[in-house]
């Protein structure tokens, strides 16, 4: 059975998953790459942006897990891009470049309309306005038997977990800490929502935890 699933997210010590002021410079706000560090040297993320080389290890095979499996993906609109308000134009197609590394249906999102655009790579981006659910509804339907995943940012994922809709989750707890940004879990109760932690492993670069749904 599909399972709705946020994978390979990395949150800080100090609770944040995103630093501040995102902007075209520093797409993860201030200090987000520093999330990141566990992910950049794995073979995984080298292969998905067209280089050889990176690292065979535990972070990669989490790295590989976050993206297996997935028939769909729903974004935040700011995952999407740093344009706010309603779209100026067609020049923004994400921060990906020509070929983005979804390779599927992808649901972004957003409170201003916006025809869906097609890329290389088999990645398609549609733009919702009808909310969450809505999302969701579409992106199962472009899934079919294979997962969907809640991809980003901050304020999507809590969204989707306040609404009960999240099936699984697999973090990276970086050593670092932010002081300042977007916090994960402020507010929300996680065993409320029928959480418990079903994997945690540890390489030198992070914690990875698993929580599924009971």
């Amino acid at each position: 059975m599909s399972k709705v699933r946020v994978a390979g997210f990395s949150v800080s010590l100090d609770g944040f998953s995103a630093g501040p002021d995102q902007s075209l410079n520093d797409p993860l706000g201030k200090r987000g790459p520093d999330l990141f560090q566990w992910f950049f040297p794995t073979r995984a993320f080298r292969t998905m942006h067209g280089q050889e080389g990176g690292s065979v290890d535990l972070d990669n095979e989490f790295a590989q897990a976050a993206m297996h499996n997935f028939g769909a993906f729903i974004l935040g609109r700011n995952m999407f891009g740093p344009v706010r308000g309603p779209w100026p134009d067609d020049t923004w197609k994400g921060w990906w470049g020509s070929n983005p590394p979804y390779h599927a249906d992808t649901f972004i999102l957003t409170h201003h309309e916006r025809k869906p655009i097609t890329m290389e790579g088999g990645t398609t981006f549609h733009f919702v306005t009808g909310g969450i659910e809505e999302a969701l509804r579409l992106a199962k339907q472009a899934a079919g038997d294979k997962d969907v995943k809640i991809g980003g940012g901050t304020s999507t994922v809590r969204q989707y977990l306040k609404a009960g809709l999240i099936d699984s989750l697999h973090l990276a707890l970086s050593p670092v800490v932010l002081g300042q940004g977007e916090t994960l879990f402020t507010g929300i109760d996680l065993p409320a929502l029928g959480f418990s932690v079903t994997e945690h492993r540890a390489s030198e670069r992070a914690t990875h935890i698993v929580l599924e749904k009971h």
